[in-house]
Formats: C-alpha cells, structure tokens, sequence
C-alpha cells in the first residue's frame, strides 16, 4: 500500500462518521483511527525482503494533566469496577467524611475488586465536599465517587 492509498483513507475517514479503519493487502496492515480531528495511521512492521513502503505515523498531540486550580472542585473517580468500602472495617469509622481535609497520599476509600482491597488515595491535599456513594455500593469504571476541593 503507497502512501496515496494512505492519504486518500486519511480523507475518508476524514469526510465521514467512520471513527476507525483497518486495512490489510498481504503482509501490511494500516489501521486509521480519528480522535477528535485527528486521523491516526499505523503500518505493521514489514519484513526486510520486501520492497513495500511503509507509512508514517500520524499521531494525536497529547495533553498534560494539569494540577487543579485553587478552589476549583475535583471528582475523584472510581479506577476499577468493584465494591465501595468508606472504612477497613465495618465497626472502623470511615476514613473521610464530609468536611474532612485530606492530605495527598491519605487513603479516602477501599475498593474491592476480585476479593483483592484496593486502597484509592488523596491525589494532592483538599477538602472533602461530597460523598458520592453509600457504603458496600457497587462501583462501575470511571463512576464519581467523591468531591474535593483543593486546599
């Protein structure tokens, strides 16, 4: 495949609500993905013995997590799907409540995931705003599960 037939899936994908592409002639393999506005192609490796070309990468421009700003609320998010637990125990009092100020690295929850408890810590120092969910709630990837405001 010659980098033409690459350009012109570029434009296809481009053009349309195609959000990925997958080619493959013989041995090579572009695949086109769109992030956003941006298309991204990818050649598998050739062999040596062959003559073929290969297509560059086009790759997305990546963002840089930024700290948050000075009162500005930040949802901490579930990283696993599992079981929510607010203390070690259930006769232990929870490890944050509302109001609690919390220093980076402070354990905020446990969540359970596959019989393994996964402690979820405080990312930078802040005040907890909301309380998402209940205890022994079940969690789904990505789910908000608390507010905190930076200190």
């Amino acid at each position: 495949m010659d980098i033409s037939e690459i350009r012109k899936l570029i434009r296809l994908v481009q053009q349309s609500d195609v959000t990925e592409i997958e080619v493959t002639e013989g041995e090579s393999t572009v695949r086109i993905s769109r992030q956003t506005t941006v298309a991204t192609a990818v050649a598998a490796p050739q062999p040596v013995t062959t003559a073929a070309p290969v297509a560059a990468t086009v790759s997305a421009p990546t963002t840089v997590a930024e700290e948050p700003a000075e009162d500005e609320e930040h949802v901490v998010k579930s990283p696993m799907v599992g079981t929510f637990y607010a203390a070690s125990s259930p006769d232990d009092e929870p490890f944050v409540s509302e109001g609690s100020t919390v220093k980076k690295g402070d354990v905020l929850c446990i969540v359970e995931a596959m019989k393994l408890m996964n402690e979820i810590e405080a990312e930078y120092d802040g005040v907890v705003q909301k309380i998402l969910v209940k205890n022994a709630q079940p969690l789904e990837y990505g789910q908000p599960i608390f507010v905190i405001t930076p200190a």
